[in-house]
């Protein structure tokens, strides 16, 4: 991405993720990233618990804001998926700035 300052962490806990599968999901992120106001860091964890694929993205944006999008599903392709699409819900709420109401 064109900020030198960026960085994508991907972890994986009680589990092992696929190569592939660590290259798509920075794709996505810095795909959705570039929708954001200045992201600063994105971490995405990837979790095996008693069977569940979850998936949680946190994206640091400035002013310490922060997107977390979580999401569970059958494995962690489909997980990574709902969290994107989630995460670029809350970005397409938050996208415009404030207006200022003349009378």
């Amino acid at each position: 991405m064109e900020h030198e300052a960026w960085r994508i962490t991907v972890t994986a806990r009680h589990t092992e993720i696929p190569d592939e599968l660590r290259e798509r999901t920075a794709e996505l992120i810095e795909r959705v990233a570039k929708t954001a106001h200045r992201p600063q860091h994105a971490e995405v964890i990837f979790d095996a618990d008693h069977g569940h694929h979850i998936v949680e993205i946190h994206l640091s944006l400035t002013r310490g804001q922060v997107k977390v999008a979580h999401a569970e599903a059958d494995d962690f392709r489909s997980a990574l998926d709902a969290a994107v699409q989630k995460l670029r819900s809350q970005l397409d709420k938050n996208s415009g700035r404030p207006r200022r109401v003349t009378s």
